[in-house]
Formats: structure tokens, sequence, C-alpha cells
């Protein structure tokens, strides 16, 4: 084993939150296993495992092969951190949306996220360790055409705070809310409508005048990992540039 004593394991590897959260706890000193159903880009993680979250939501069996996957990565080190950051963004109007679609979304967002930290509740309990669930503004307030990605992102919220109840005292679960954060997901919500124009107006709508870097979500995500975050648990803290409080009135 090299010098990174713990692990933390991050789903999502490959996205923009979860490859910037990998590049900061690897600067934390942590020996990082990342996860995505693409191979992550750059050598933000120490291993790597391609694992299908939407297969892990949907079997028991699925989810207890991830995590052996996870556990051998570790390489023998006590997982301190298990970073939910994965998310399936399926966005359109109700009426050309499927249940099927609904089901996927759930499986990837919220019930992958419960097996594997059921699979790994007792490697976190050993290690005294802690998880953080990546949700959303969405989880409160939304947009036509995300009503899926929505209801996933507030049903995270929810078991957060169960989980958190659940493996109290000695591990701590908490989430992080981004707002607009700068990534091919929130260009990909945006379509055929994203462009400088649109970038500029999300823009101002923040009070900061400006949407999140990864990087700050990740450091948030660190933040919640540590010892300087002792005695937060069931706990969504708002990564948003002021926009939570903020109201609009019509153009």
């Amino acid at each position: 084993m090299s010098g990174r004593v713990h692990a933390v394991i991050v789903t999502g590897a490959a996205g923009g939150i979860g490859a910037a959260s990998c590049a900061r706890l690897r600067r934390e000193g942590y020996w990082v296993v990342g996860t995505d159903r693409v191979q992550a880009a750059g050598g933000e993680c120490d291993a790597y495992a391609s694992i299908d979250l939407e297969a892990v939501g949907e079997s028991d069996a699925a989810a207890t092969d991830a995590a052996s996957t996870l556990r051998r990565l570790a390489d023998r080190r006590p997982i301190h951190g298990l970073v939910h950051s994965a998310a399936l963004q399926l966005v359109g109007k109700i009426e050309f949306l499927s249940v099927s679609d609904l089901t996927r979304t759930l499986a990837v967002n919220v019930v992958a996220p419960f097996a594997l930290t059921r699979e790994l509740a007792t490697d976190l309990r050993a290690a005294q360790g802690s998880v953080v669930l990546v949700t959303s503004i969405h989880s409160r307030l939304t947009k036509p055409g995300f009503a899926l990605y929505a209801t996933s992102k507030s049903a995270m919220s929810g078991l957060m705070r169960s989980l958190a109840l659940e493996l109290a005292p000695v591990v701590r679960v908490n989430a992080v809310s981004p707002a607009a954060t700068d990534t091919a997901m929130l260009r990909d919500g945006f379509g055929a409508n994203w462009g400088e124009a649109a970038r500029r107006k999300l823009d101002e709508v923040h009070p900061l005048h400006r949407i999140a870097r990864p990087d700050e979500v990740a450091d948030t995500i660190a933040y919640l990992l540590s010892s300087q975050a002792s005695f937060v648990t069931a706990t969504e803290l708002e990564v948003g540039g002021g926009i939570h409080a903020c109201l609009h009135d019509p153009a």
C-alpha cells in the first residue's frame, strides 16, 4: 500500500463534480476509488471501477458485487468516505417521459446510493467514516421539464436524513446541494437553448453573479468528510451563490 492509508469511494467520477471531488480528495491524502459507467479521464483516481449504477439500483446481487469490487480496489485500506455524485438526468415534458424513465432515474439517483451505503455500512462503521450525497437545488426549487430529476433529488434528501439516523452515532451522513454548476450535465439540461446568452442570464440570476465551479462543490464535499465537520450530520449544505434565498419578478 502507498502512504494513502484511508480510502474514499466516489461515484460519478467521470462527471464534472465527481472528477473535481476525486482530485480534491486525493490532495487531502485519501486513496480515491472512482466509479462510473465510462472510464474517468485524467489521473484523478488511484483506482477505478466501471460500475453500472442502474443495475446496482435494480438488484441486490449487483449491489453486493459492486461493493466487493470497491473493497478490493481499496486494497485493504479502511473505507473512510463514500461520495454519491453519480446522477441520471432525463429532461422533457411529462407527456414524453415513460414510467421506465422514472424507474431508471430513481435506480441511479436514489436506490443505488441506498444499496451501496447498506453494503458498505460495516466498513464505514469500522472506519468511523462519513457519507456525502450530492443532491441538487432541484430537490427544492425546480422548473418545467425536470420532473424526474427533481423527484429523485427530493427523495435523495430524505434518504440522506434517514441514513444519518440509521448510521448514527458512528457514521455521519450529509448532503451537498449545488445550484447551477459549470458541468456537461448543466449544458445538456439546456439542450439547444444553451449558449453564451443563456450562460450570462444564468450568471445574473445568482446573487453572486456567476454559477458554481465544480471544485467549489468538491471543497464542500471534502469539508463534510473531514474532522472539521465532526458534529455535522443529517445536514444538506447549499452551494448556490445565494439563489436558494432569491425571488425573481417576471421580466
